[in-house]
Formats: structure tokens, sequence, C-alpha cells
């Protein structure tokens, strides 16, 4: 996927596919938005997944994206995790405080629904916090249905579904 600005308002903002280069920057987005809502880990922004980005999400049928400012730094982030061959995880979809407001949350969820269906899920899991109001709300307005799960992560006390058309 090529890179396209994020939105019209904000030009000097980009949405781009993610490479391994990008695991500092989307690790140090992980921790400071964690951080900023009191949902960091003992493990911080250490997600093991992100050692080789392109093998965990690309290799395996996932896509990640990140939100890049005018100086090239990167300001937010989300990734579609493939879980099973039917299923997919919406996971590490964060924004740095500047990048909020522009619906840039509303174009990586639209983006990785879409990689989703391109590559044959059925379904996009993702598992959140309650404190993450915003999120909630959007993932609500695009169709996630609240579920129960027996299995969450240590800062996730929330999950929710999307079925996608056969």
């Amino acid at each position: 996927m090529t890179p396209y600005p994020a939105a019209p308002s904000s030009n000097r903002l980009m949405i781009r596919r993610a490479t391994n280069a990008d695991a500092a920057g989307i690790r140090s987005v992980l921790h400071s938005v964690r951080q900023e809502y009191g949902v960091l880990s003992p493990s911080g922004a250490d997600d093991p997944e992100l050692e080789d980005l392109e093998a965990s999400f690309f290799d395996q049928g996932g896509y990640f994206e990140v939100v890049v400012d005018g100086q090239g730094r990167i300001i937010g982030c989300a990734g579609l995790y493939r879980l099973t061959h039917l299923r997919a995880e919406l996971c590490k979809m964060y924004l740095e405080r500047p990048a909020r407001g522009q619906g840039l949350g509303k174009r990586m969820l639209k983006n990785l629904v879409a990689a989703a269906r391109r590559n044959g899920f059925r379904e996009v899991w993702l598992e959140t916090n309650c404190l993450l109001t915003e999120a909630i709300t959007l993932y609500q307005q695009h169709g996630f249905e609240p579920v129960e799960s027996e299995h969450l992560l240590p800062r996730c006390d929330q999950a929710f579904l999307l079925q996608l058309d056969g």
C-alpha cells in the first residue's frame, strides 16, 4: 500500500505501511499512550511480535501501519494480527495526543478492516481497556460488539468482535 495523506486537514501527517525499521518508533507510541492512560504493564512496550514485525504481521496474513508526522516521527500505529485462518486481531491501535481528533483512528480502523477482508478473515477480534473510552466508541460505531472472553491481556478488561460479511 502506498503512503497517503492521513486527512485533508492534516496534510503533514501520513499513514503508511510499517516496516521492521519502525519498531522503535512504534514502541515509543505504545509506551507513551499506555502510560498516559495508566495501562502500561510491567513489560512496558516490549511486545515480542515487534522484534520482527514483518514476519509477525505481514508474513502471517496480517497488516501493520503507522502514522508519521512531517518530521518523519511515528506518532500512531495499528496492527492486524492473524489469530486463526478465519480470525484476526486488531491490536496496538494508539495515537499520541497531538494526532487525536483528526479522523486518523477512523482511517486506520477502516484500513485494517479492509485488510482483514482482503486477506480472507471472517472476524476481527480486539481487546481493550475501559479507560480507552474514545477508542471503544469508535469500535462500536464501526460494528464491533462486546463479547465475553476467558483470557484477556493483563492491561485489558474488555473484548469486542466484528463479524465480516462472507
